[in-house]
């Protein structure tokens, strides 16, 4: 069988992540399966090349380019000759379509919707035409698949088809992730955290919907009452001095931070961690919460998305958007004992283990594939 992923673009986040551990994982020989990004190579196409799989980056832009875009994506299809087309994100997913509208040989086309959409209106005015162009297309595809069942129920409410959704959620390679004392050692020594030091650590791309000002502010009203804690941060655009987080943390306070920008090596440096906390006022399927608890940490998350379905017992949830909620829930666990923390991260790593492996997703996937494919 023949796949086409198109995806939006190959920077840094969870749908590219997600198609990157799919094909890594299994999904498709290098041979049978290539990968056309819309935009650019980002951050994933090199490690998707590395796979052995072709990569087309289309460098269209958010304008009248994408019609050009989807011209060439036709081009690419016409010459892969694919069995089934997979868009990823709302632009993939229409550019799946209209290909498959003007191949010789139509293949299945399904849908891969990879965030929550709690109000339209909150979207730009360009991505609220896709998103309605998407609601208008949604019965051609034959499946349209959500990473979280929260995402399923705002898309089929706005008018996505019902009998098409289907939830398959993120899968976590457990053994990319697994406790390392050796890394543990040496990213805790690069961020200068001493034995004494618990490090907390929060990993997102700067956007206003990771709400890292309230992460912040939860971390100020902790740092006034305490000084062993150590805060470690990773993300593009993640620095004090940013416009939208400057002035949050105190000048004194500053030393008790350590921001890393965005990092390929988010794995290591959550083994340097002693707790994790996940801070967004929305989300979808939180990738980095399942992969701080699969690397055994306890976690500390806003109860946003799927995030209740995801870390079950084995962390704490808070509302979110509440800076104060947040500090009270880090300090929920902080009052408990290290051996405890570390019998909940236990617990934490087991759940993911147990309900996100990435070969059961894998498998999933394969078997949906097979199924539509053999019955078109």
């Amino acid at each position: 069988m023949n796949q086409l992923h198109c995806i939006t673009g190959l920077s840094t986040g969870g749908a590219e992540m997600a198609l990157y551990r799919l094909l890594q994982g299994g999904l498709a020989h290098h041979q049978t399966a290539a990968v056309v990004s819309l935009t650019d190579d980002g951050t994933f196409g090199p490690r998707i090349r590395a796979l052995g799989f072709n990569v087309y980056a289309l460098r269209s832009r958010p304008d009248l380019s994408f019609p050009i875009a989807i011209a060439k994506f036709a081009r690419i299809g016409r010459l892969f000759s694919p069995d089934l087309i997979q868009g990823w994100m709302y632009h993939g997913n229409l550019a799946a379509c209209f290909a498959a509208m003007i191949a010789r040989r139509p293949p299945v086309v399904v849908w891969n919707v990879r965030q929550s959409l709690y109000d339209l209106a909150a979207e730009k005015p360009t991505t609220r035409y896709v998103i309605q162009a998407n609601r208008w297309l949604s019965s051609r595809p034959k499946a349209v698949l959500y990473n979280s069942t929260l995402s399923r129920g705002q898309h089929e409410r706005l008018g996505f088809a019902s009998a098409r959704g289907m939830v398959i959620p993120n899968g976590f390679d457990l053994a990319a992730f697994a406790p390392d004392a050796r890394r543990r050692r040496a990213t805790r020594g690069a961020a200068g955290a001493s034995d004494a030091d618990i490090v907390i650590g929060h990993v997102a791309r700067l956007h206003p919907m990771k709400d890292h000002a309230c992460f912040l502010r939860s971390a100020v009203q902790l740092l006034n009452q305490r000084h062993d804690l150590l805060y470690v941060m990773i993300g593009r655009n993640v620095f004090p001095d940013h416009p939208a987080l400057s002035g949050i943390i105190p000048p004194p306070l500053l030393r008790y931070f350590v921001f890393l920008g965005e990092r390929a090596d988010v794995a290591d440096w959550m083994q340097g961690m002693d707790m994790f906390c996940q801070s967004s006022s929305s989300e979808a399927f939180p990738n980095v919460l399942a992969e701080a608890m699969a690397s055994g940490l306890p976690c500390v998350a806003t109860d946003v998305g799927d995030s209740a379905d995801i870390i079950g017992k084995a962390g704490i949830l808070v509302r979110p958007k509440d800076s104060h909620a947040l500090a009270l829930g880090i300090q929920a666990m902080l009052q408990k004992s290290a051996m405890e923390r570390q019998a909940m991260g236990r617990a934490a790593r087991l759940r993911i283990a147990t309900h996100f492996g990435l070969n059961a997703v894998v498998e999933r996937y394969r078997g949906l594939y097979q199924d539509l494919v053999s019955s078109r």
